[in-house]
């Protein structure tokens, strides 16, 4: 008989010590560590020692087949996904609470079930009632989806391996799940990684796609061990504002696809809307004619994508200015700040700097930094930039605007949109297309952008005071008048 092995593993990341601890090593968290049977945390099957069986091997050369992909009905997770659900696949799709993972999913398979495909729902956190609930709240109730509320992996395994073989499983979600392996409670690490390795065999065996649903912390990361991420073939993000109607997927890890795709939905009373024009969605609440407003011509993996930058430039009462940036990386606004005043003399020492993307869109590319250095300048001047042009070029550390990739798909959506001009960079004017008509003003060098904004801009008006009234200046060393003794 095996000697009971007890170790401590940390919730957070899995880190695992031979004794307790407060504060995590690994990830730097306090109180997360919990003591589990290390014995346990591997399968029966596993541990039981056999000898190896032979295998054939095979060379480079050779015809190979695409993966053969199972359609969602809904173009907008088939893009993220690369094409649909992969037979033998296993995706994780993690998201806020309330995002709507849910919703989604549920939305997912009952397209597949009106297919004709076989379809089903496993929920560990809500009842069969529930689910029900959300379906005919969806309009969703006449599809054939089978559903079940269990927690037990082996159970789940055993009734889905009776019978025709499910194309599309859905696990909601992977944190609720136990397997009878591990000694430990549901949630655990020791737990999750089981689980998840169960259902991993599962598919790879049947061929049916899983769908796994994930807890996230507060920091917007995946809960549970990092290693289930590596064992699932995809890693879904289901992203959104609370006080925005629109919900983006991006693919974090694709073995099958493309992982800088995005779909874009829209919440609504009857579900997720597909969304599948998303810059007429982030320019429909534009503010025309605001000092500190750009708008940016982005590529999110194929598509393009027109968004607003908005920046806000205020002189500091504190003594470090603050600097605030909501969908844009920190540091590469950190470094347009110092290009602006080391090349182009703009001083933004003594100025607080805010810059938001429009929507709660999340900007990855460093094409944005033409459009955020314009919103800047035009925010600190005071000088409204034309509101029928768009913005890209990523700007260097010497000042320079360097050419970003896929200039005519950018200027395609731009004149698709209505808007007449684009500032881009000089020497991505070649590569521009006779068909663009569009109003180009390529830019070399972001100091002659910064002197053309400058120039037309003017001071701004103090609405607390009427300017047009021009108050008597005291004379100095004079007594007040209410101080003056009254003679006679």
């Amino acid at each position: 008989m095996a000697k009971s092995t007890l170790s401590f593993v940390c919730q957070n990341c899995g880190a695992a010590y031979n004794r307790w601890q407060g504060k995590c090593d690994a990830c730097g968290e306090w109180n997360t560590l919990a003591e589990e049977d290390a014995t346990g945390s591997v399968p029966v099957s596993i541990r039981s020692k056999r000898k190896g069986r032979t295998f054939a091997l095979e060379t480079l050369t050779g015809k190979s087949q695409d993966a053969p992909r199972l359609s969602s009905g809904m173009a907008e997770l088939d893009r993220v996904t690369g094409g649909g659900f992969v037979r033998g696949s296993v995706l994780l799709v993690g998201g806020d609470p309330g995002i709507g993972k849910s919703t989604l999913l549920t939305q997912a398979t009952s397209q597949l079930a009106r297919a004709g495909h076989r379809v089903v729902y496993i929920s560990g956190e809500e009842a069969v009632a529930q689910v029900r609930l959300r379906a005919e709240r969806l309009g969703l109730s006449d599809a054939a989806v089978q559903l079940a509320a269990e927690t037990s992996v082996e159970d789940i395994v055993s009734t889905l391996s009776e019978g025709a073989v499910p194309r599309l499983i859905v696990i909601d979600s992977i944190q609720t799940m136990w397997t009878d392996t591990v000694e430990s409670a549901p949630g655990t690490v020791t737990q999750v990684r089981a689980s998840a390795q169960a259902l991993i065999r599962f598919a790879k065996k049947s061929g049916a796609a899983i769908i796994l649903v994930g807890h996230v912390t507060k920091d917007g990361q995946i809960a549970g061990p990092r290693v289930v991420e590596h064992m699932v073939d995809a890693v879904l993000s289901f992203e959104g504002e609370g006080s925005q109607q629109f919900r983006i997927l991006r693919a974090v890890k694709n073995r099958f696809g493309p992982t800088d795709e995005i779909g874009v939905f829209e919440m609504t009373g009857l579900g997720l809307r597909e969304v599948s024009n998303p810059s007429e969605l982030f320019l429909s609440e534009r503010d025309l004619g605001s000092p500190g407003t750009a708008v940016f011509a982005g590529i999110e993996g194929t598509r393009p994508v027109l968004v607003e930058l908005q920046a806000l430039v205020a002189p500091t009462s504190l003594g470090t200015p603050r600097r605030a940036v909501v969908g844009w990386d920190p540091s590469r606004l950190s470094m347009v700040l110092a290009v602006l005043e080391a090349h182009c003399g703009v001083k933004l020492s003594g100025h607080d700097v805010y810059l938001n993307v429009a929507g709660g869109l999340r900007i990855q590319e460093p094409a944005a930094d033409l459009a955020a250095a314009a919103a800047l300048v035009s925010s600190l001047v005071n000088a409204p930039l034309p509101t029928d042009a768009v913005y890209f070029g990523e700007v260097s550390l010497s000042g320079a605007v360097r050419p970003v990739a896929q200039t005519n798909a950018r200027l395609k959506e731009a004149a698709k949109l209505g808007f007449a001009g684009a500032i881009l960079p000089e020497s991505a004017r070649g590569e521009v297309g006779g068909d663009a008509g569009l109003k180009l003003d390529a830019v070399g060098n972001l100091t002659s952008l910064v002197a053309e904004i400058a120039a037309r801009g003017s001071p701004r008006r103090n609405h607390n005071r009427d300017e047009t009234r021009e108050e008597p200046k005291p004379e100095k060393n004079t007594t007040p008048a209410r101080f003056r003794r009254q003679d006679g």
